[in-house]
């Protein structure tokens, strides 16, 4: 495991894929012998696979979009080196070494010594930043900037509340922040979450330890913002019912969607992970009555159209120089 959560291991000649047989069965994961890549089209490039991060598969998604197949490539999150471009490839030249993410509905498996990617999926990946970093960061560096920049439009002296803010997620997302100037307000799901936030540099959110059950989330920020609300909430899920009627499997320490209805200010961005999310009329009167608004990530709606591509490459790069001045400031902070 990373120091991000990723797994990322060494790569094989055989490319690694998943089986789902029928709905609601666990998948397995099968390698499959690669012989030969397909032939090369013109904006092609083909990479040598140095370091590939595992990300869940949604197996759920690619059905809904009609991509299901009955054998789906394992790890999109790439680096590696260019060995070879197309004649139409502009971007990149051999030995240009790069990171991306292949798109949804890709043939090609990461976990490869060898594949083809189309040019526009791919950045040039920092020199400071080695390979599994370059992996196993870039899907949440996508997801963080798309959520603060994209949607929540975060502006130097704003607050935002990430949740969870020791997951990978969580602590790009409260990074990219305090680099645009926002106010940041964190929870920690346990005390080490608790002690690994306040040391991530550079130093400043205000972490709320929920891991006892005895913190009320909603009534900390309203304190912390002088009762004003927060401008901006990072959700890692909520809860969507009372706690008896709430599935066993759903994590206790989410708050409830009201609590972060109550805790949101005026025009306040409400950017949430949960794709059921269920509001009744009396939590859409309150939303209406501040001005606020919900947004749903879904970070593969930059691939899901064609159109968008100049600002899906735009936010790769802008994510791999963020993490290069990143490692700038923990080697300073190491320094002293």
């Amino acid at each position: 495991m990373s120091q991000f959560g990723c797994c990322v291991f060494q790569v094989t000649m055989k490319a690694l894929y998943g089986q789902q047989n029928s709905p609601g069965e666990e998948m397995t994961f099968v390698f499959q012998e690669r012989e030969n890549l397909p032939a090369s089209r013109d904006h092609d490039v083909k990479v040598q696979v140095r370091a590939c991060a595992l990300s869940c598969v949604d197996t759920k998604l690619l059905s809904e979009i009609k991509l299901k197949k009955e054998l789906v490539p394992v790890g999109r999150e790439i680096s590696g080196v260019v060995l070879e471009v197309g004649s139409k490839v502009t971007f990149f030249q051999p030995d240009d070494e790069v990171v991306g993410i292949l798109p949804l509905d890709s043939e090609e498996s990461g976990v490869c010594e060898v594949i083809l990617v189309h040019e526009h999926y791919l950045v040039h990946k920092p020199e400071k930043v080695c390979w599994a970093e370059a992996a196993g960061t870039v899907r949440d560096g996508l997801r963080a900037y798309t959520a603060l920049h994209y949607l929540a439009q975060v502006s130097p002296g704003t607050s935002v509340l990430v949740l969870d803010g020791a997951s990978p997620f969580g602590t790009i997302a409260i990074q990219l922040a305090q680099h645009r100037g926002a106010k940041v307000i964190s929870t920690a799901h346990s005390l080490e979450d608790k002690q690994y936030l306040e040391r991530l540099r550079p130093a400043g959110a205000r972490v709320i330890d929920v891991s006892h059950g005895k913190i009320d989330v909603a009534e900390s920020c309203l304190e912390e913002t002088g009762a004003l609300g927060v401008d901006i909430v990072l959700d890692a899920g909520v809860r969507l019912y009372s706690a008896e009627d709430e599935p066993a499997s759903k994590c206790q320490l989410l708050p409830h969607k009201h609590d972060i209805i109550t805790l949101l200010g005026v025009g306040g961005r409400w950017i949430t992970t949960e794709r059921n999310l269920q509001l009744d009329p009396p939590d859409s009167h309150s939303l209406f009555l501040k001005g606020a608004t919900v947004s749903f990530l879904n970070d593969e709606i930059w691939n899901l159209s064609s159109v968008q591509r100049g600002k899906y490459l735009n936010i790769l790069w802008r994510c791999c120089g963020i993490l290069t001045a990143q490692r700038g400031e923990d080697t300073a902070g190491k320094s002293h």
